[in-house]
């Protein structure tokens, strides 16, 4: 083939493409971000460390509901389950089982993906509103299995909760240093994990069951068991990040590890920040992490105002903060679309999401 003729060969006149140079640039400061965070131990107070445990594992619960009601159109009210499933697993394991509390969360987490497994072939037998229904009345049923654990042979400390002796007994300093280090890994991952899931055919398919399930079956997506799949990865993170918030709290209580409140505030966080996005569930737990340090003090008006913001966003911001800006500047920190990006010559015009 001749130089003349390779230069006459006409150039594709568009290409595919998912990076923007706003993704690029918040990968470097995402990155910058994560390097400050790991060094909080060392620079901060034990009372901003705290704080910030308690962030993290409020995003992870977020991105997993996301996961579940963003992507996949299941809208559960009973993730809580998971939550006090994490947390007695870590007391369990760590005080009867003789294993260290910090490798307890991890197996934690995979005991609650384990418990998930038979919950959800329960579970998906229902639709719609049943199936949110009927998540949080198979959350109710392990709150009541927990309290009474003595009639099923295991010491759950029945309505007063037990103490985590085993995580109690560790040096103060390095257990708080490895409970931070522990929420950051689970806050930072959930939001990787969720970017890694919606790149790959896992995400793709649960986005077409979210459109249209019927559509999806008869496309060939396999869609009982992408539920399932999704369901238990949903339940492995919030079997983790209940592992962690008890490890920071040392006392477990039934009434408040399997408390609906923990979903509420998934709900409210993914709402208006803005579901079925990555970005959204980050934002939203900013906004409501802030609203809680700040209106925590003025009782039942905390509450009132929490709802009035949700109830604000869901009737005229349906898209959430995120789902506002990244359509008024079309922006995407984590992009998962691929975009068609037209050729005028060596210059790309403005792309077309698909």
């Amino acid at each position: 083939m001749t130089e003349a003729t390779a230069q006459a060969e006409p150039q594709p006149a568009v290409r595919v493409v998912r990076r923007t140079w706003f993704s690029v640039g918040g990968a470097v400061v995402v990155a910058a971000g994560l390097g400050v965070l790991v060094a909080v131990p060392w620079w901060a107070s034990e009372g901003q460390a705290r704080n910030l445990v308690e962030f993290f594992t409020l995003l992870a619960l977020a991105q997993m509901w996301n996961l579940l009601a963003g992507y996949a159109g299941l809208v559960s009210i009973g993730q809580q389950a998971f939550i006090g499933i994490g947390a007695y697993s870590l007391y369990l394991l760590g005080d009867d089982g003789g294993v260290h509390p910090f490798a307890a969360v991890a197996l934690a987490g995979l005991v609650a993906a384990a418990i998930s497994l038979p919950t959800a072939l329960l579970a998906f037998r229902l639709r719609g509103g049943y199936f949110a229904i009927g998540t949080w009345v198979i959350a109710e049923v392990f709150h009541l299995l927990t309290i009474n654990g003595a009639d099923i042979h295991v010491d759950t400390g029945g309505g007063e909760g037990v103490t985590i002796l085993s995580a109690a007994r560790l040096e103060r300093t390095f257990r708080a240093h490895g409970t931070y280090w522990w929420a950051l890994g689970v806050g930072a991952g959930s939001v990787l994990l969720a970017y890694a899931i919606l790149r790959s055919r896992l995400g793709l398919a649960l986005t077409a069951i979210r459109d249209d399930e019927t559509a999806a079956g008869s496309l060939g997506v396999g869609v009982l068991r992408q539920k399932v799949l999704v369901y238990v990865i949903a339940a492995f993170g919030c079997g983790l990040a209940g592992a962690v918030i008890y490890l920071n709290l040392l006392r477990v209580q039934p009434d408040a590890a399997f408390d609906v409140n923990w979903t509420a505030y998934m709900i409210f966080i993914v709402v208006i920040g803005g579901i079925g996005t990555i970005e959204g569930p980050i934002i939203g737990t900013i906004l409501f992490f802030t609203l809680q340090q700040e209106l925590s003090d003025y009782g039942v008006w905390y509450l009132i105002v929490l709802g009035g913001v949700a109830v604000a966003f869901a009737v005229w911001v349906r898209g959430g903060i995120w789902g506002l800006v990244s359509r008024r500047f079309v922006l995407e920190l984590f992009p998962v679309r691929r975009r068609v990006v037209y050729r005028h010559g060596e210059r790309a015009r403005a792309p077309v999401s698909e």
